[in-house]
C-alpha cells in the first residue's frame, strides 16, 4: 500500500502526549492480543475484557478525553489512524474504541461540573451513546425525567456512562429541540439484544432508563453544537471545536480503513503458496488474473484511506483555524465517508473471490473481516448514496431536507 505518511514512530509531543505514531504503534503492538481473543468477542459477543484492559492500559479510549483529566486531546486523523490500527486485528475491538472514543469527545460540550463526575471521577471512563431521541423526558426542578431505551450501545458491557437523545419540551409537551443525556450505567438497565452476524463484539446493546433524573448540567441542547456553536472558541482545544455533525459520521469509517488494510495483507500473504484449483497456476502469484485482482483491491483500499484522511484534516485545520466548515465542505466530508466505506467493502468483495471459497471457511479471518465491514458500512451515518446525495445538494445549491446531520 501507499505510504500515507512520515510521522516519527514514537514518542511524545511536547505536552508529554504520545504522538499519533506511537499511539498507532501502541494498537499495533497489541494485535496477537486482539487477534487470540476475536473468537472468544465473537462468542461471548462482546470484546473479551483482557482486551479491553489492554486498550485501556494502552491509553486507546485517552485520545479524547480533556488534558485536565490525564487524557490526549488528539485530533479527528488520531482517531482515525488509532481505530484503524485496531481493526487490522479485530473490527470489533476497533468498533468500541472508536465510539467510546468518540463520545468520551462529546462529553467535552457538557458544563465543567458534568466532566468533573465523568472523568474528574474515572479519568478511565468509557461512555458510549446513540443519538436518536428515542425517550421521552419531562422538565423538573432541577433538571429532567428521563424514561426511554437507546438501541445500539456500541461497547454496552464496558461502558460505565451513556449519552442518550432525548427530545426537549415545553411546558405544553411541544418538542422544541433535541437533546442527549449524560446518565451514569449505574442509573440504566441494559438488554441484550445484539444478534448479528457482523460486528458481533461490539456488544452493541440497548440501555434502558426508566423515569431517570437528569440534572441540568448532565443535558445539553445538541443542534446548537451541530450548527457550530462554539466553533471560533479559541480557548477551548480544537478536538472540541472540530465540526460535530461530519465527524459523526467520519469517525466510523476508521475501522474500515484497518479491516480492508487486514484482508489485503492476508490475501498477498497467501498468494506464494496457495494454488489455483483447476488451472496450471501452482501459485495464486502466478496468476495474471490474480495479479490485476490484487492492484484493483490495493487501489481501493489507497483511495479510502486518501480520501479518509483528507476529510479527517479538513475538519482538523477548521478546528485548529477557530472556524466551522462551510457547507459544500462538511457534505464533502460525508461524502468522503460513504465513499471509504464504498471502496472498502468493494475491495474486500474482490480480495474474497481472489482468495477462492476458503475465504468462507470458519478459521479463515477473511470471512470475519468480510462480515466486520459489511455489517460497519451500513451504519445509518455512512450509507455512500445518502452522503452523496448530500454532497450533490450541496454543490448545487439545492436546499438539504434530508437530515440534520450536516
Amino acid at each position: 500500500m501507499t505510504a500515507l505518511r512520515t510521522a516519527p514512530t514514537t514518542g511524545t509531543d511536547t505536552d508529554g502526549v504520545p504522538t499519533t505514531a506511537e499511539l498507532v504503534a501502541r494498537a499495533r503492538a497489541l494485535h496477537p492480543l486482539l487477534k487470540k481473543n476475536a473468537a472468544e468477542g465473537e462468542r461471548e459477543r462482546r470484546v473479551a475484557q483482557e482486551c479491553i484492559q489492554a486498550l485501556t492500559e494502552a491509553g486507546l479510549f485517552k485520545l479524547a478525553v480533556p488534558k485536565r483529566y490525564g487524557g490526549y486531546e488528539t485530533s479527528v486523523r488520531t482517531m482515525l489512524e488509532v481505530s484503524a490500527a485496531v481493526a487490522e486485528a479485530d473490527g470489533g475491538a476497533a468498533w468500541v474504541v472508536t465510539l467510546v472514543n468518540f463520545c468520551n469527545r462529546g462529553v467535552a460540550d457538557y458544563p465543567v461540573q458534568a466532566q468533573d463526575e465523568v472523568f474528574g471521577a474515572d479519568p478511565d471512563a468509557k461512555v458510549s451513546g446513540v443519538f436518536a431521541p428515542t425517550s421521552t423526558a419531562r422538565k423538573v426542578d432541577g433538571g429532567w425525567r428521563v424514561t426511554g431505551k437507546w438501541f445500539y450501545n456500541s461497547g454496552s458491557w464496558h461502558a460505565t456512562w451513556t449519552v442518550g437523545g432525548i427530545p426537549l419540551t415545553d411546558e405544553a409537551g411541544n418538542v422544541t429541540g433535541r437533546g442527549m443525556a449524560l446518565i451514569p450505567r449505574s442509573d440504566l438497565k441494559l438488554e441484550d439484544t445484539w444478534f448479528v452476524v457482523g460486528m458481533r463484539s461490539s456488544g452493541s446493546n440497548c440501555f434502558i432508563a426508566e423515569d431517570v433524573f437528569v440534572p441540568d448540567d448532565r443535558l445539553i441542547n445538541i443542534m446548537p453544537v451541530m450548527a457550530g456553536a462554539g466553533a471560533d472558541d479559541l480557548d477551548v482545544a480544537p478536538l472540541y471545536r472540530t465540526a460535530l455533525a461530519p465527524l459523526v459520521s467520519l469517525a466510523l469509517v476508521g475501522p474500515q480503513l484497518g479491516l480492508g488494510k487486514a484482508a489485503l495483507e492476508y490475501v498477498i500473504s497467501k498468494a506464494a503458496t496457495k494454488g489455483i484449483s483447476g488451472t496450471s497456476f501452482t501459485t495464486q502469484s502466478e496468476s495474471v488474473g490474480f495479479q490485476l485482482q490484487i492492484a484493483e483491491a490495493a487501489r481501493l483500499v489507497d483511495t479510502a484511506h486518501l480520501h479518509a484522511y483528507r476529510a479527517a484534516d479538513d475538519l482538523d485545520e477548521a478546528a485548529a483555524a477557530g472556524e466551522f466548515p462551510d457547507l459544500v465542505t462538511r457534505a464533502r466530508v460525508r461524502s468522503s465517508t460513504g465513499y471509504a466505506a464504498e471502496c472498502v467493502t468493494k475491495a474486500i468483495d474482490i480480495l474474497l473471490s481472489a482468495h477462492g471459497a476458503s475465504s468462507f471457511a470458519e478459521v479463515n479471518p477473511l470471512q470475519k473481516i468480510w462480515r466486520d465491514s459489511a455489517t460497519a458500512a451500513r451504519h445509518a451515518a455512512v450509507p455512500p448514496q445518502l452522503n452523496y446525495e448530500l454532497y450533490g445538494k450541496s454543490l448545487l445549491g439545492v436546499e438539504n431536507t434530508v437530515t440534520p446531520i450536516l
